[in-house]
């Protein structure tokens, strides 16, 4: 089984770090799961993206991309889902 690498935008670690420590740290363990297996069930596929997907943790949203050509993931926001589609 081959495993994924993570990389977080920049924006998202910034997301990240103003969240509750407790928050913060429930968030890293689900987004570190994703490198062995990037397609767990709790996420869904995010209409109009074509390879963006979303993870709900709570009250907070994970939307990430997967590249399949580079064995990465890209997280790309991270926030409470009332703000992260925006």
């Amino acid at each position: 089984m081959r495993r994924y690498n993570i990389q977080i935008k920049e924006s998202a670690a910034k997301s990240l770090k103003q969240l509750p420590p407790n928050q913060q740290l429930r968030i890293r363990q689900k987004i570190a799961s994703l490198a062995g297996n990037p397609y767990p069930p709790e996420t869904r596929k995010l209409k109009g993206e074509e390879s963006a997907y979303r993870m709900r943790i709570g009250d907070y949203r994970v939307v990430s991309e997967v590249l399949e050509e580079i064995i990465t993931v890209l997280v790309l926001r991270i926030g409470n889902r009332k703000d992260v589609y925006r």
